[in-house]
């Protein structure tokens, strides 16, 4: 089968990208670890001793890199509805997070624990429609922060992956109104043509009134 123009240009640029043979020389699964890295160098996010959730984990790279942040001091729990590999000292679910019986095993391997930080790099397929991918790409977001709500200690983080677009504005205007503070990011290991940024979204519950 004939590839496309564009699927010929990504692939030239995803195997000459200098983050993707980073990526792979230190034996990360994707590139994306590297957007973590930086947000975790310039904000301090990760911590020794910390509970940290990877929303839409697979590949991995997020998990492998908060679990080499906490030190052996910690714990991460990556959840997503695809397989992914094992990673040594990361616990994984595998299950739609939206779902009760999913939630309950999550909470169950919790333990008690309280959650720190809530990481979602999640992004949907995409169509090619910008419209539908936008939307679909909002209702990502507004699930993660609903999972956010309800498993973040009070003063907790919550990392966000956004499209600017559609429902954009409205969304950090409802995050603003749960945090005590939302910053917006672009790691360097964000494609500079890609519209996708972070919000950061720091002291859960402690908004002022």
């Amino acid at each position: 089968m004939t590839r496309s123009k564009s699927s010929h240009r990504w692939l030239q640029e995803h195997f000459s990208d200098p983050f993707v043979k980073k990526a792979q020389s230190e034996g990360l699964r994707s590139r994306a670890a590297y957007k973590l890295e930086e947000l975790m160098e310039r904000d301090h996010l990760i911590k020794p001793g910390m509970t940290v959730v990877d929303l839409g984990a697979a590949p991995g790279g997020w998990s492998q890199m908060a679990k080499r942040s906490l030190h052996g001091r910690g714990s991460v729990f990556a959840l997503d509805i695809l397989d992914m590999d094992e990673i040594p000292g990361v616990t994984f679910l595998k299950g739609d997070f939206r779902e009760e019986n999913v939630l309950k095993q999550f909470e169950q391997l919790l333990n008690g624990a309280e959650v720190d930080l809530v990481l979602s790099d999640m992004a949907p397929n995409m169509s090619g429609v910008s419209q539908v991918d936008q939307i679909r790409s909002m209702e990502l977001a507004e699930l993660a922060r609903d999972f956010a709500d309800q498993h973040l200690r009070d003063g907790g983080t919550f990392l966000v992956k956004l499209f600017q677009g559609i429902g954009f504005d409205l969304y950090l205007k409802d995050l603003r109104s749960r945090y005590q503070k939302v910053t917006m990011r672009k790691p360097k290991a964000s494609r500079a043509r890609s519209p996708e940024v972070y919000a950061l979204a720091t002291g859960f519950g402690l908004k002022k009134k």
